[in-house]
């Protein structure tokens, strides 16, 4: 077994790592960047060795000071993570030549399943299902046409280099083919640079599913159930669970099957992943294979109990593997939620900035159900701008897949992040939607279900009740504080007033309190707008970000943010201001005018903290709807600003170079 090895990663996955490297009695050594001076994974580690600036082209990306560190520091071994270095063949080769080991598969199993159209033919030698299409090379534009034509539309036109989205086209007709091949050929071209696409048949309707594989160097390989990765915006997983909710026993023997022939036939040596895609009929066909640890693996080690990265680790230092198909077995259900530094109101867009407040639910087993969060950040950290925009994995597992669901609900209720904008009030949406839970996906779910983008649930009559007596609740328990701070007036010394009113957003409910006292812990019986009684018991206290307790027969766990006067209250996918007064201030709140939002028609705003990579018109100039008027990069992310009407320039506020807040305004029109 090896005595040290490197992290050549960043984050939440070199966190991961070096938690089992510690636990199996091995020495860790991270690398960081100058953004990454002061990360978690550099704090965790036995030894930190500095490697370059900020951009990761210039530091995770430079194989040769991954190599000069592991020399400097004695690493015996490097484990790559995901993403950077960790399916590049030439890095494997790289260290091999330095006598270091790479704790992943050989390089002749990363170059073979690499290439998406040579794994293709890799997958259809070992008869694994592929999907229809042509992995030859396509001359042109007309060949495409002739092509999609005998395959049978709708096809998918992609990159053979590609991922992440990139270099993607979905065709439904021969007139989209000409323009989807002439598009994913430059996109394919500009991002990895080969131009070389195929085209296969597009599956109506398809779900994600992979199998996890792994092997080792004596010709042992098993699979290890699957995961159902159907949630996906713009091609990027947002959330995972493992087992999946759509196979059969019979079907995921079939495909775990497939994908350990598939290992073998690359010799496939570590943990790896065989993606598929699944249609309604339960057909499936392989995708890809993912020659490294995949970001969702913690879901598959959460009904497994087996520890993927310490099996990795194994394999690579020569041990056979300890067990066999037949003694793995499938416990429970897990589901993952990816939180990412991003304003699910604004359409997704980056978020950076620094976490004045993080708080993530305790971690542990609590009677039937287990929290477990993976993230390399912790309250100060900052976002940067210059790496990809996730800031946790929260998982959750249940012996069945409802349990496992409400447990993510209320982890990612009690998940408190402040600083930047981020996509838990998405995932909490997401976990009440109906078709989630009845386990309807596919890859298409968000974008048919949130065709518009993302707003808060809208609370109904039952959720209006517990949010109204929350309310009411924090602001008695406000009130009485207010009365004993000293300095002040003495406190009332009458009966505590039983009628209140609630505004939640436009909303006046009526609170009415039927019987209890305001203390520590509280227990109260209100009744919200005429209806039966209902008991609130909590032991919050004042300044607590996260309000724990039962309203009625719900258990709760909201978020509160104060306000002038009111509070803010976040629950389920629900965001709702709730003012908690007596019936007099309610009275003349009614009457109050409603101050209106400033008419920002006429100006350019940043939608989202970054850096101005080009201005595209100039002062006096006239633009027609649709027209490019700037480019803003964030997280590596260029986002085109364009016309939304026609206008003319007025001013400019900001050139290339500047970095901008979000709402900094870029220009202004007339």
């Amino acid at each position: 077994m090896f005595n040290k090895i490197l992290i050549a990663n960043r984050g939440e996955i070199a966190c991961r790592v070096i938690k089992t490297a510690r636990k199996m009695g091995i020495s860790t050594v991270a690398v960081y960047s100058d953004a990454d001076r002061d990360a978690v994974h550099v704090e965790m580690a036995d030894e930190a060795i500095h490697i370059g600036p900020a951009p990761a082209a210039q530091s995770y990306l430079v194989a040769d000071r991954i190599i000069e560190a592991c020399k400097a520091s004695g690493a015996e071994a490097v484990h790559p993570g995901y993403g950077f270095l960790s399916e590049r063949a030439s890095f494997c080769e790289a260290l091999e030549a330095q006598g270091i080991a790479f704790i992943g598969p050989k390089p002749k199993a990363i170059k073979a399943m690499g290439d998406k159209i040579e794994s293709k033919k890799f997958a259809n030698a070992a008869k694994v299902s592929t999907v229809p299409g042509w992995l030859g090379v396509i001359e042109n534009a007309d060949h495409a046409e002739k092509i999609a034509g005998e395959i049978g539309y709708p096809v998918m036109i992609k990159a053979s280099a590609g991922g992440g989205g990139k270099g993607m086209r979905i065709a439904w007709s021969q007139a989209e083919v000409r323009d989807g091949f002439d598009r994913a050929r430059s996109e394919a071209k500009s991002s990895f640079g080969d131009d070389r696409v195929f085209i296969e048949k597009f599956v109506v309707d398809p779900r994600h599913i992979e199998i996890q594989v792994l092997a080792d160097a004596h010709g042992n390989a098993v699979y290890l159930g699957e995961r159902e990765c159907s949630i996906q915006r713009r091609n990027q997983k947002v959330v995972e669970e493992a087992p999946s909710p759509f196979l059969d026993e019979k079907t995921r023997k079939a495909m775990g099957e497939q994908a350990v022939a598939l290992a073998k036939a690359v010799d496939y040596q570590s943990a790896g992943t065989v993606e598929f895609i699944v249609d309604k009929d339960k057909n499936f066909y392989f995708l890809e294979m993912n020659t490294r640890l995949q970001v969702e693996h913690p879901v598959t080690e959460l009904i497994t109990g087996i520890d993927l990265v310490e099996q990795m680790i194994r394999v690579a230092a020569g041990e056979e593997l300890a067990f066999g198909q037949g003694d793995v077995k499938l416990d429970g259900w897990a589901v993952e939620s990816r939180l990412y530094a991003e304003d699910p109101y604004r359409n997704f867009l980056p978020s950076i900035g620094r976490l004045t407040r993080y708080q993530p639910p305790e971690e542990g087993r609590f009677g039937d159900i287990v929290v477990r969060n993976d993230t390399g950040v912790t309250e100060g950290s900052e976002i940067s701008m210059f790496y990809d925009p996730m800031i946790a994995k929260l998982c959750t597992w249940a012996p069945t897949r409802g349990q496992a669901i409400d447990a993510m609900s209320e982890a990612l209720d009690e998940f408190v992040v402040d600083g930047i904008e981020h996509n838990i009030p998405f995932l909490s949406a997401l976990m009440q939607h109906p078709r989630w839970r009845e386990g309807r996906l596919s890859t298409g779910f968000i974008a048919e279900e949130y065709p518009d983008g993302f707003a808060p649930i809208a609370p109904d009559a039952k959720d209006r009740a517990v949010l109204a007596a929350i309310a009411a609740s924090v602001e008695l328990l406000r009130r009485d504080r207010l009365d004993r701070l000293s300095g002040r007036l003495a406190p009332h010394s009458g009966a505590l007033k039983r009628d209140w009113v609630v505004k939640l957003g436009k909303d006046y409910l009526s609170a009415t309190v039927l019987e209890g006292m305001i203390s520590i812990p509280m227990e109260l019986d209100l009744s919200i707008e005429g209806g039966k009684a209902l008991t609130v018991a909590s032991d919050w206290r004042p300044g607590e970000p996260v309000w724990r307790g039962t309203v009625g027969k719900h258990r709760v766990s909201a978020q509160l943010r104060s306000l002038p006067n009111g509070t803010r209250i976040a629950w389920k996918g629900m965001s709702v201001t709730a003012l908690a007064m007596l019936p007099q201030t309610a009275a003349m709140e009614r009457i109050m005018p409603v101050k209106l939002p400033p008419d920002t028609s006429r100006l350019l705003l940043c939608p989202m903290p970054g850096l101005v990579v080009s201005i595209a018109v100039a002062e006096g100039q006239e633009v027609k709807a649709g027209d490019t008027l700037a480019v803003v990069e964030a997280m590596k992310m260029e986002n085109v600003l364009r016309a939304e009407r026609d206008l003319r320039v007025t001013k400019l506020n900001a050139k290339p170079g500047d970095s901008l807040a979000v709402d900094a305004v870029i220009m202004e029109f007339a």
